[in-house]
């Protein structure tokens, strides 16, 4: 009899050899683990598709290959639209005083006559003063104070092509028209009114270096 044989017991039950029987681990306690391992992969890709629906609906940022295969992250057009799109002034509260700086007689008041007819408050109608009486070569000279740089002049600016940009120390808030040497006429309404819709619309962002 082996010594592995508990005392009384033989035959069918009898223990031979000299190493112990091998005791399996619980599959209960397997099953349990497995269980647990899968739970957390679930969590794991909920959370991951859960931050990918962010990403895309919530307009912040929109990932763009490149020729090359690599990512970019830009800002999605509606996130550009909220943040860049620029409050102006309309016409209507845009009072101009318009001002001839050429040799020939009655610009500044059809040009001024124009300008009211399409929604601007005129001012001081004549001619431009010593400092740019025939001075200004191109179609125009758009003057106000620095402020009125961001928007105000931006607006009037539409209206004459090529006019140039000028800020000066005054505190009002009008803005002057010098007519230019170059000066033949405003710009079509049309026209001008298809530049003022560009104004108002946000740019686009740049792309990231490399994109």
């Amino acid at each position: 009899m082996s010594m592995l044989t508990p005392p009384g017991m033989g035959g069918k039950y009898r223990i031979t050899g000299n190493a112990y029987p091998r005791m399996r681990r619980p599959r209960r306690r397997r099953k349990i683990l497995l269980g647990g391992l899968a739970a957390i992969v679930a969590l794991g890709l909920a959370g991951w598709g859960t931050l990918q629906l962010i990403d895309i609906f919530g307009g912040e940022e929109q990932t763009v290959r490149t020729a090359s295969g690599s990512a970019c992250r830009t800002p999605s057009p509606s996130a550009s639209s909220a943040t860049k799109a620029r409050a102006l002034p309309k016409p209507s509260q845009i009072t101009v005083n318009v001002f001839n700086a050429t040799p020939r007689s009655g610009l500044a008041k059809e040009t001024a006559d124009e300008l009211k007819k399409r929604g601007f408050k005129i001012g001081e109608v004549g001619n431009a003063t010593a400092e740019y009486d025939k001075k200004v070569k191109g179609t125009g000279i758009l003057l106000g104070a620095p402020e009125a740089q961001e928007a105000v002049l931006p607006v009037l600016a539409t209206q004459l092509a090529g006019a140039g940009l000028k800020a000066d120390a005054r505190k009002g808030k009008d803005v002057d028209l010098i007519i230019g040497s170059a000066f033949t006429s405003l710009a079509k309404k049309a026209v001008a009114d298809k530049a003022l819709a560009a104004l108002a619309e946000p740019s686009p962002a740049p792309l990231p270096s490399g994109c």
